[in-house]
């Protein structure tokens, strides 16, 4: 039949319904699941509900994104059910007693997409069974190509005594093909999971594995106050963390660059870099690994 769904047998749709019973509460960790068949982009569709007065606990998950944004304005998109798209409501800076959640400091929250990284990880070392690292500071590697994208976004009170939300989207490519794939300005090939060997490429458990992890960790950092240290955050990340250890050139978002030994992440996610005039703090810029 002509525009179904299910004409790509490798491609078939999610199901709102399964993804619900199984993540939404109170069997699961998230308070209210959207899924569209297209948007823009769930980061906007997200934050257009924050701004909304939406909760924390919102997933919104898209089969295709036809204005989907990574970093630094880029557009991240890719063909119907093809990957996933999804992206995340959080209220980092709201207590929340039930759960013994303190409120997070703000200082902590450029933590988020790193947690959703080390998430990403294990979601996809465990049900895609493929050796994944992380690019500082949020790009999934599959040895040297990008597999998935983590965008994190402030979404401002809208109201008078309201706090700012953030809202955390992932995109991952699952059964890209080859002459599917996006270019990335910066040089670094593009991936997918059915292209890089894994062994399974069902998005509905890798949806469900990714979003149970992001909520596992975020479980943690918020019960340990935002304290990525506290929590094992920090050390999780750095063993995901390929970055560290190679020689780094960073494009700093004014338009300049730093070039040095990537030699760690500080207690604020802040990728540290020795050069020869001494040790910069890093907190956002587009790495290269140079070989």
């Amino acid at each position: 039949m002509p525009g179904s769904p299910y004409t790509d047998l490798d491609r078939p749709p999610l199901s709102a319904a399964r993804l619900r019973r199984a993540l939404v509460a109170p069997h699961g960790p998230w308070n209210r699941l959207e899924l569209r068949a297209e948007t823009g982009s769930t980061n906007a569709d997200a934050a257009e509900a924050a701004l909304a007065g939406e909760p924390e606990g919102l997933v919104v998950v898209a089969e295709r994104q036809t204005a989907g944004r990574g970093r630094r304005g880029r557009v991240w998109q890719s063909p119907p059910r093809a990957g996933i798209a999804t992206s995340v409501l959080l209220r980092p800076g709201e207590a929340v007693p039930e759960r013994r959640w303190p409120a997070a400091p703000s200082a902590g929250y450029g933590w988020l997409p790193l947690l959703a990284g080390v998430a990403l990880v294990e979601a996809v070392a465990r049900l895609a069974e493929l050796d994944a690292g992380l690019k500082w500071p949020n790009d999934l590697l599959v040895g040297d190509a990008k597999c998935a994208g983590i965008l994190a976004e402030a979404v401002p009170a809208a109201r008078p005594g309201d706090l700012p939300a953030i809202v955390l989207g992932v995109g991952l490519n699952v059964t890209l093909r080859a002459d599917e794939l996006p270019v990335n300005p910066t040089g670094l090939p593009a991936t997918s999971l059915q292209l890089a060997g894994a062994a399974a490429t069902d998005r509905d458990p890798l949806l469900r594995a990714l979003l149970r992890a992001v909520a596992d960790w975020y479980d943690r950092w918020r019960t340990a106050g935002g304290d990525a240290v506290a929590s094992g955050l920090r050390d999780a990340y750095l063993a995901a963390c390929v970055t560290v250890g190679k020689e780094v050139r960073v494009l700093l978002p004014d338009g300049t660059d730093v070039t040095g030994l990537a030699a760690g992440v500080d207690s604020d996610g802040q990728l540290l870099v020795q050069t020869p005039t001494g040790e910069r703090h890093l907190a956002a810029g587009d790495v290269l690994h140079l070989r």
